[in-house]
């Protein structure tokens, strides 16, 4: 996989009025991950999703795809986007098969065996004759991101895209776009309010708050570089005697007492020291397991406590 960035957001703000929307956004987007956007209500998610794809302009900064700039070489940039900005608008008297003609016909290149190809990715060969108005809304959403992969495009940008979508309907789509980035090689940029499913979707997420960058990193960094990481759950019976033995051994760096038994804070080689002295003292041990913080823990604490949306 090329190390080259697909996206890169470089001092990116965006003023209405005299208010700023978006902040000074500077980050990259890897190639060949599933990139997530999390942010309070009014963050400035969409925004800056629209600004990527040239529905909103940039007030100062840059924003380039593929090494093109989106203010100075819209047409390079774009064709190597497909996007779904809200929901996917389709002809609803019109079949499947017959909307993608449609839309093919506005894009140079677009053969019938293309689209019987994307058709075929996105799962819907026995249905794609059927009407749109008798369509799921999953049905639908993969419609629209088979319309959005026609052009063969680099990158893949969805705006809540799980909105309106059953449980059963979100796992589809969280494992359809897994399988594009896995096999096709395609980047996907996708925000959402779904807090636990972009844990389970996503390679890498951006924190927006109040128009600024909070944080970015890989998900298995946000929910696993803090202490909660080194904290383990002791399912058993210990009294003050034992917690305390415990909280004095060496390498732990925290112990106190819960219904279940015991949260410690110790690097995870330590565990059988403690399990030995608590034999030793002849302590029931039920179990040891790892505690970490959810991302939504983590999204929390980062912001005050403000609800995603």
């Amino acid at each position: 996989m090329s190390q080259e960035p697909i996206v890169s957001l470089r001092q990116v703000t965006k003023r209405i009025g005299r208010s700023t929307i978006i902040d000074d956004l500077t980050f990259d987007v890897p190639q060949g991950e599933i990139f997530g956007f999390l942010g309070p209500n009014g963050a400035g998610k969409t925004t800056t999703i629209r600004m990527m794809v040239g529905l909103m302009a940039i007030t100062k900064g840059s924003i380039t795809i593929k090494g093109k700039d989106v203010k100075t070489q819209f047409e390079q940039a774009i064709r190597h986007v497909g996007a779904i900005v809200e929901n996917p608008e389709m002809y609803k008297f019109l079949s499947g098969y017959h909307n993608l003609i449609h839309f093919a016909r506005m894009v140079p290149g677009v053969t019938k065996e293309r689209i019987d190809e994307v058709v075929s990715l996105v799962k819907l060969e026995n249905r794609i004759h059927d009407k749109v108005k008798k369509y799921s809304l999953g049905m639908r959403q993969r419609l629209g991101v088979a319309q959005a992969l026609l052009h063969r495009p680099s990158l893949l940008i969805l705006d809540e895209p799980t909105n309106g979508l059953d449980p059963a309907g979100i796992r589809e789509l969280r494992d359809y776009l897994r399988h594009l980035t896995r096999v096709e090689g395609i980047t996907v940029i996708v925000s959402s309010h779904l807090l636990s499913e972009m844990e389970l979707m996503c390679d890498r997420v951006a924190i927006l708050q109040k128009g600024r960058l909070m944080d970015v990193k890989p998900i298995h960094d946000f929910i696993g570089s803090n202490d909660q990481a080194q904290t383990y759950l002791f399912e058993a019976e210990l009294d003050d005697i034992a917690l305390a033995a415990v909280r004095d051994m060496a390498g732990v760096r925290d112990a106190r007492a819960v219904p279940e038994g015991a949260e410690v804070v110790v690097d995870r080689e330590r565990i059988p020291e403690i399990l030995n002295l608590l034999m030793r003292m002849e302590i029931r041990v039920y179990g040891v397991r790892a505690i970490r913080q959810s991302l939504e823990d983590r999204f929390l604490e980062m912001t005050g406590g403000v609800a995603v949306g």
